[in-house]
């Protein structure tokens, strides 16, 4: 039995939230349970009822918070890609596709993306050539961003430029970070993608940090996506033998990108 005291502290707990006696009621799911009376005749709910309610509740509640946690993360994702704004927006199903050759670019890269999961497990790289103004920056920042959103995996988007400036950047006395960091950086996405390859002509330096990057991608088997303007034949000459024979390796292809600008259009 409990204490005199208690009794008449939950009484007066009681009067004040309203509660005027008890009696029983019935759960057509749960059976019989003792209702509160309130002042103004109301009843109160099964008990269970209410439970099953605030757990639902609190489940829905925890399912919101994982999945914005999840929209967060996958913004963090996708600001870490450094895909530039103009390309941000950049979508398989935005990519203007008239023609076969369009429409087969379109097909593999989509087919690219897709399979990412198996062309990261053997470090397959694809290659974009071709004619300015052709859409070959469009596919590719669709393929990182669908890589992003639907495999979960994390990509860069780089030209050749920043990752010249950033090796030569770790050549200063207070640099802060070594050639190898420098080149560690682009080695640690699950897909890089390197726009403007060949853009500068006879560049040594430039040839010898595409082939470290590649390089150490390659031994790492993760797979790259390189997009240049050039044509096969002279984008091969443009980053060296060696270079070429590390993006062969593992299946890597070539898709050419050789009709007439549609920059002037939506392409």
């Amino acid at each position: 039995m409990a204490p005199t005291g208690f009794n008449s502290l939950l009484e007066r707990t009681q009067r004040l939230a309203g509660i005027v006696g008890q009696e029983q009621a019935s759960c057509d799911r749960h059976g019989t349970y003792e209702a509160q009376v309130f002042r103004d005749e109301r009843r109160s709910g099964c008990p269970v009822c209410a439970e099953e309610v605030r757990e639902k509740r609190e489940a829905e509640e925890w399912a919101a918070q994982r999945r914005q946690g999840a929209v967060a993360k996958l913004e963090r994702r996708l600001g870490s890609a450094m895909i530039p704004p103009r390309f941000t927006g950049k979508t398989f199903e935005s990519y203007r596709a008239e023609t076969a050759e369009q429409k087969k670019a379109l097909a593999s890269c989509r087919r690219y993306a897709e399979q990412f999961t198996e062309n990261a497990q053997g470090g397959r790289c694809m290659l974009l050539l071709g004619k300015t103004g052709t859409g070959k920056t469009h596919l590719a920042a669709a393929v990182a961003q669908h890589v992003i959103r639907e495999h979960g995996a994390t990509a860069i988007y780089t030209t050749v430029s920043r990752i010249c400036q950033h090796i030569k950047g770790s050549f200063g006395s207070d640099a802060g970070y070594t050639e190898a960091q420098a080149i560690e950086l682009f080695a640690q996405a699950d897909l890089l993608v390197i726009d403007e390859v060949g853009a500068s002509r006879d560049n040594d330096f430039e040839r010898m940090s595409i082939f470290e990057v590649v390089n150490k991608r390659y031994e790492e088997m993760k797979p790259t996506v390189l997009v240049s303007n050039l044509s096969a034949a002279k984008f091969e000459a443009s980053v060296g033998d060696r270079t070429a024979d590390r993006l062969r390796e593992g299946g890597g292809f070539v898709l050419l990108f050789e009709w007439e600008s549609a920059r002037r259009g939506a392409a």
